[in-house]
């Protein structure tokens, strides 16, 4: 893996007009912008029509994360400025790590209220990396407490106001615990995966909890000097069935976004190639991963990639780039702001074939 992966590189210029606000009213009304890589072309396309491009036999990975409403506004005690948290890893014993803002005035040992005293937070770490860890206090079950008082955790590129807080959730999202929507899941409507699962395609559902470290700026040169945060994810044992029965079948594996393609490397690295010709590729597990894919990186379980359009000179862009090629991704990106594509959360996506 090169030793030298420049963070500027991954810079492009993004007229403020394109960064979706809303999602659309059809999930998957959506354009989709299909890369082949065998043949380095460019093809528009609508999203309705993925099928098209899905042959019997391949799995498709998809993330069944389900995002809380992690964004609580509160006060400290004996002050009236508000304070901002963003609930990021639960802990045993209500603890919670989590982003507070303004961080300066949240030392060790103050006291947080949120819904007029429904709910009680005291800091009781304050983490290298400024996050807090915040043990809370409340009557009945925590879930309810936040569904009551939680706002979805939406990036601070969309300064709408969320309608209908679903559309920030897919429509297969089951396991709770995630402060980020996997976006490019948003594009399919259940009537799309039906039609998909018809066709012969295989459906696999991992679990990777999204925190804040898949977004985080990389601040550094040199991005490969960049650290990323942990995030936990599962994969079952019928998951990792489907997907070791896609590659010794010689079909392909298609993950549904970035976290879903996190999740199966973390667990495809360990393998030697002995367990490959006994057709074992992944096994089922669970655990944190921190996992940074950048050019250079070896594929060991991903062939395709459904995915947005990514921050400049974020983690993500170089994820997609390790899997197409810089060059190629950077040409994607031009062309899909010259034909006015629609960019990030709520936007239009991309296919890597």
């Amino acid at each position: 893996m090169s030793e030298l992966i420049k963070t500027k590189d991954y810079w492009f210029d993004l007229p403020p007009g394109l960064i979706a606000q809303n999602p659309l009213s059809d999930r998957s009304a959506s354009r989709l912008l299909v890369l082949n890589k065998e043949t380095g072309t460019i093809h528009h396309e609508s999203f309705k029509n993925i099928a098209n491009y899905l042959n019997p036999g391949d799995c498709l990975v998809l993330n069944n994360t389900k995002v809380i409403p992690a964004r609580l506004i509160g006060k400290k005690a004996g002050a009236d400025t508000p304070v901002e948290i963003l609930l990021l890893r639960r802990e045993a014993n209500d603890i919670w790590e989590a982003m507070v803002k303004p961080g300066k005035k949240c030392r060790s040992g103050a006291v947080l209220h949120f819904g007029g005293g429904i709910l009680a937070g005291t800091v009781i770490e304050v983490l290298d990396d400024g996050n807090r860890r915040i043990q809370f206090a409340y009557q009945g079950i925590f879930e309810e407490v936040l569904d009551t008082l939680g706002e979805m955790p939406l990036p601070p590129y969309i300064t709408e106001k969320l309608a209908d807080k679903n559309r920030y959730q897919t429509v297969y999202a089951k396991h709770e615990g995630s402060a980020a929507a996997p976006t490019a899941g948003l594009h399919f409507t259940e009537e799309l995966l039906d039609e998909i699962q018809a066709k012969g395609v295989k459906l696999a559902y991992v679990t990777l909890h999204v925190g804040l470290g898949t977004f985080r700026p990389v601040k550094v040169e040199n991005a490969a000097e960049h650290h990323m945060h942990s995030e936990y994810y599962e994969i079952s044992i019928e998951a990792a069935k489907l997907i070791n029965e896609a590659k010794v079948n010689g079909k392909r594996v298609i993950c549904v976004g970035t976290t879903s393609l996190r999740t199966v490397e973390s667990a495809g690295q360990g393998f030697c190639e002995s367990s490959r010709n006994d057709g074992i590729a992944i096994k089922a597990s669970s655990g944190d991963t921190d996992i940074f894919i950048y050019p250079g990186f070896h594929f060991k379980i991903t062939d395709s990639l459904i995915t947005n359009f990514h921050l400049p000179e974020s983690t993500l862009m170089m994820l997609v780039s390790a899997l197409a090629g810089r060059e190629f991704i950077m040409t994607a990106y031009e062309e899909a702001i010259k034909e006015e594509y629609r960019f990030f959360s709520f936007g239009d996506a991309m296919f890597i074939v």
